[in-house]
This record gives C-alpha cells, structure tokens and sequence, in this order.
C-alpha cells in the first residue's frame, strides 16, 4: 500500500467547507452521534479526509471528529466513549502503522466490545485482524487480493476492480486491498466480492459492537481516479460507502 500522493479532491473539499475544516469539524448540533476519524502518520494524504466526507455525507447527521497525535483529540479511551463510530483510513505498511497504533489496540477493542462500531477501510481492513491488528475479527482472516487465486490486479498501482456488490456489478478504486476468508460459522456478512468470488467488503460482529471492513476505496473522490488517470465506468458515486457505514451500524 505505497500511494501516498492522494489529495483531497473537490467533492470533499467542498463538504469539509461547508463544515468548517480544521483539526476537528462538526455538523451542527452537538448533541449528534459522534464519528470518530484517525489521522495521523498511520494514515495517507487524503485518505482521513475523504473518510469523513464520507461520513458527513451521511443521512445520520454524524458530528465528524478527526482523532490522533497531531490531533486535539487523542485516539483514547475517553476519547473513544464519546463516540459510536472509530474509522480506520487507508495508509501505509501494516507493519509500520502498527506500531504506530499498538499503543492504543486494548481502547479500541474494548470501544467495539462494549457496542461502538469500527469502520476499516483497505489499510484499515487490516488492522482489523488479529496479530499485527486490533483483533476484531472471529473466524475471519484477512488477506491481499492481489495474492489470490485468479486476481485481475497483481501489483499495488492504483487500479480499478469489479465487484459485485449486493450481487450486483459495479467498480471500485482499489491499491492492494484486503480479501477476506470467513471459516464456516463466522459471525460475518458478506457485501461484496471480487470477480474471484473473494469477499472484498464485510459486515461482522465483535462483543456487541460491530465491524464494517472494506479492501477497494468506496470513499474515493474525483481526484483519486484523475491524479492515478483512471476512470470509474460508473462514475464517482458514493451510495457503496453508505451501504457499508448503513450495514455496520444496523448489523
């Protein structure tokens, strides 16, 4: 996961405008479910951003709140009780953000356990495995698409993937996403899959809260595709990210 050259592109710019930007931005109204975002090192350039345009995009109304080490929130147990959602961005290595975020591997668990819900999108997919991970996941191991059995994409350049979602086909923006395999009896439901039949986006749960995961970038923005000069052949829409933020919190 080497693509580090994402910029904010005007779809979200225009939203984060609308909600003033800053280290932490907020939809009116301070009494709305809070959704927690982690930026910081362990993320990419752009990739925090596009997450919460995502989620401010939101029916919900979520007051959207950047997290980490620059950060004015810390990625913390208190930090995390006074929200329902912790979303995990894409970024780099798994290796190198691991030990950026090990630190705070015990809050998170048990910010999911106790029912919040943690979004994980391509690198955040990753670090919702056990190991080198928070450990979320039962019975559901996590794994690089491009390493599968009959993968269209075999390198980690910026591409776009056929999925189906909800059996029904469509493409995603995808730079060396997760595949999951769920063992029989996984506590897991399946929202997408690769054209291998690979699931590349799932819903789970861990104690009382959930697990939304994703490999492909339903929050990619206009920007993601011209800067890599590609083309979504159903244009830039972001109703799959919806689904995935919708699913988990429903699960």
């Amino acid at each position: 996961m080497n693509r580090r050259r994402l910029l904010l592109g005007a779809g979200g710019a225009g939203v984060l405008a609308a909600l003033g930007g800053g280290a932490a931005y907020a939809l009116a109204g301070r009494d709305r479910p809070v959704a927690l975002v982690y930026r910081g090192p362990a993320s990419c350039s752009g990739c925090s951003e596009a997450v919460a345009a995502l989620l401010a995009r939101m029916p919900a109304g979520y007051r959207v709140q950047y997290c980490g080490p620059a950060e004015h929130l810390p990625l913390s147990a208190e930090t995390l009780a006074g929200a329902v959602i912790y979303a995990q961005p894409g970024g780099g290595e798994v290796r190198q953000a691991w030990r950026r975020l090990r630190n705070a591997a015990e809050d998170v668990r048990a910010f999911v356990n106790r029912g919040g819900s943690y979004l994980g999108f391509c690198l955040g997919a990753y670090l919702a495995a056990s190991g080198q991970g928070y450990g979320l996941l039962d019975r559901v191991a996590v794994e690089g698409y491009i390493y599968t059995a009959g993968a269209t994409v075999r390198d980690t350049d910026d591409a776009v993937v056929g999925v189906r979602w909800r059996d029904r086909p469509r493409h995603m923006f995808f730079q060396d996403g997760a595949a999951f395999r769920l063992q029989a009896g996984a506590p897991a439901t399946v929202l997408a899959t690769y054209d291998t039949g690979a699931p590349a986006a799932i819903v789970a749960t861990y104690g009382a809260g959930r697990v939304g995961l994703t490999g492909p970038h339903p929050e990619a923005d206009r920007s993601w595709y011209s800067d890599a000069g590609l083309t979504n052949p159903d244009g830039i829409r972001f109703d799959l990210g919806q689904d995935l933020i919708e699913s988990t919190m429903r699960a």
